[in-house]
């Protein structure tokens, strides 16, 4: 499955979703691949060939019969998933991101079609995330190979989600289905989860799994590892979630999710990485201050670059944003101002356990995990 976000979510999910109706399933991923017994990271969202390949043969051996994989841009370019039979495919959303690599939006977006133009057999399915603005685009190229898109969302035609509702530790969904209607407690908190459920479904439903059985199990529902995770609750109340954000799209995507549940102040501490796609940037502070009540910028992985230009060229889209360049030091400010009624948004790492320093031969990777110093700093 293929989009600038929820690719991660929505490959777990969908093994979640296989497990739980009694298949040996996999993901293959940002987050590495995982098992039900297992996950053993790969280091980059889609590995090259000969280490995909080899996966999913290690896979077959342990006599596991679902595999959902990640088909980011890079790797759909650079023909790294190439090889494999394919039951159905999925697209998300398209928003900017990887411009460091790809020439041009139309390229970044021409890439992620290969997926549906190239690699899906005239035999397969293609569950499509109906609300994207690029949405009716990659249906288009699905109906010229002949094969009719399964979609869902608010104009979803497989499954439609007619209501959305937050809860306390959630959301209540009421979607449509067949000629039914039904009311979904979803256990995870953020509106964007739902069209990351939802694909799920759609894949789960497309390889074989019946609707009563993938509703039943939606409602079980595990959160993922750095996609909106709660790490901690502070000593004064406030809760501390960690999500993997780090474009425009992702980061408004991750505050809009978080400000139902806030009754007074939305802290959001983010970074951008170095030797990256300059141009989001200043964008991200934007959202950043747009969106949120306070704002620290500070580091995320600065490679090669200078941290401090970094730093200022996303200040220059979020004025009076606080700056603490010092990624634990943010942290521990963020929770130290943080009152019972506020929520602190730490994005950009997610699940990553390191903060990458320098270039080439001099590059480092020092130990840093928000999650874990979320929870020393509140302690």
């Amino acid at each position: 499955m293929t989009g600038t976000n929820g690719k991660t979510s929505t490959v777990e999910m969908t093994r979640q979703l296989w497990r739980m109706a009694g298949h040996r399933s996999a993901s293959i991923g940002t987050l590495g691949v995982t098992t039900s017994d297992d996950q053993v990271k790969t280091g980059l969202t889609t590995p090259d060939i000969v280490t995909f390949l080899n996966n999913m043969a290690g896979l077959k051996r342990m006599g596991i019969t679902h595999v959902a994989y990640e088909a980011s841009s890079h790797g759909l370019d650079q023909h790294r998933a190439e090889g494999v039979a394919l039951k159905a495919v999925a697209f998300t959303n398209f928003s900017r991101d990887h411009l460091d690599y790809h020439s041009s939006m139309d390229a970044y977006f021409a890439a992620k079609m290969r997926l549906f133009d190239e690699l899906l057999p005239a035999d397969g399915a293609a569950v499509i995330w109906t609300d994207d603005r690029k949405s009716a685009e990659v249906i288009e190229h699905v109906r010229r190979r002949g094969i009719e898109p399964m979609t869902v969302g608010r104009a979803g035609e497989f499954i439609q989600l007619i209501e959305q509702n937050p809860t306390a530790l959630g959301q209540n969904l009421v979607i449509r289905h067949g000629d039914g209607t039904y009311r979904l407690a979803l256990p995870l908190i953020g509106a964007y989860q739902a069209s990351n459920v939802l694909v799920a479904a759609g894949l789960a439903m497309a390889t074989g799994s019946n609707f009563e059985s993938v509703f039943s199990a939606m409602q079980r529902l595990a959160p993922v590892r750095g996609r909106l995770e709660r790490a901690v609750i502070s000593r004064a109340g406030a809760p501390v979630y960690v999500d993997y954000a780090h474009t425009a799209d992702a980061l408004e995507a991750a505050i809009a999710a978080l400000r139902p549940h806030v009754s007074n102040r939305l802290i959001t501490v983010f970074g951008a990485g170095g030797d990256r796609d300059q141009g989001k940037r200043p964008e991200m502070g934007a959202v950043a201050a747009k969106l949120s009540d306070v704002v620290i910028v500070t580091d995320d992985n600065p490679r090669g670059e200078d941290a401090a230009k970094i730093r200022s060229e996303v200040m220059a889209g979020a004025p009076g944003a606080l700056e603490i360049g010092g990624r634990r030091e943010a942290i521990a400010e963020a929770i130290r101002m943080a009152v019972q009624g506020d929520i602190i948004l730490l994005a950009g790492k997610g699940h990553e356990t390191g903060q990458i320093i320098g270039a080439g031969s001099s590059q480092r990777i020092l130990p840093f995990d928000d999650a874990l110093v979320a929870r020393e700093c509140a302690a």
